[in-house]
């Protein structure tokens, strides 16, 4: 886990990328596993160890992930817009499919197939839709999208015919609403957009 030591480690590193938003929202879903299921040892949700360390944040309550659950939310809010149901989804989420610490490396494993599935699927489908301009559009073009992910009977390509039919069996499994997904993809969409113009910039 040397990412987040990249993105935050140096005070002129900046949020505001794919991989800040998808470490921190696995922050999220880890502090909440913890708390949940009263973990202690630490090791055993690596996210919110990593994160931890590089904010020198204290345990609260004597409960690990109390104050990192709280933290991340923060962060993803205030940089991301999102608003509380985003969140109570995940809780959600977390408390249907994970009632022992047995359970939790499951729920992650399906957790990152749905994630990967989704985002693989959404590229191959709204690529030329990376191009509109305004957030208004873009936040209902990745709607109607992930709408037909969810609702369309049957797509040209099998592999993607295949790949919509695995999203919809990970939704009813995890317990994601239709909305959940839209915000997710379109902040991944959003930033992704982004990060072209930064490294040219760079480069």
């Amino acid at each position: 886990m040397g990412i987040f030591s990249k993105l935050f480690g140096k005070k002129e590193a900046t949020v505001g990328n794919v991989e800040d938003f998808a470490l921190l929202t696995r922050v999220y879903f880890q502090s909440v596993i913890a708390v949940n299921l009263g973990v202690t040892n630490i090791n055993f949700v690596p996210d919110v160890a990593q994160f931890k360390r590089l904010f020198k944040i204290p345990t609260q309550g004597g409960k690990l992930g109390l104050a990192e659950k709280s933290r991340s939310r923060k962060m993803l809010m205030a940089d991301y817009g999102l608003d509380e149901t985003f969140f109570k989804e995940i809780d959600s989420s977390v408390k249907k499919n994970c009632r022992t610490q047995n359970d939790v490396q499951s729920y992650l494993f399906l957790y990152q197939g749905f994630s990967n599935d989704l985002m693989m699927l959404m590229g191959n489908l709204m690529q030329w839709k990376l191009r509109l301009p305004g957030k208004k559009l873009l936040y209902a073009m990745t709607e109607k999208q992930v709408n037909e992910v969810l609702t369309k009977q049957a797509f040209k390509k099998d592999d993607v015919h295949k790949t919509a039919m695995n999203v919809r069996k990970y939704k009813e499994r995890l317990g994601f609403s239709e909305k959940w997904m839209t915000d997710y993809v379109y902040h991944i969409v959003r930033l992704a957009k982004k990060e072209p113009k930064k490294k040219n910039k760079e480069d």
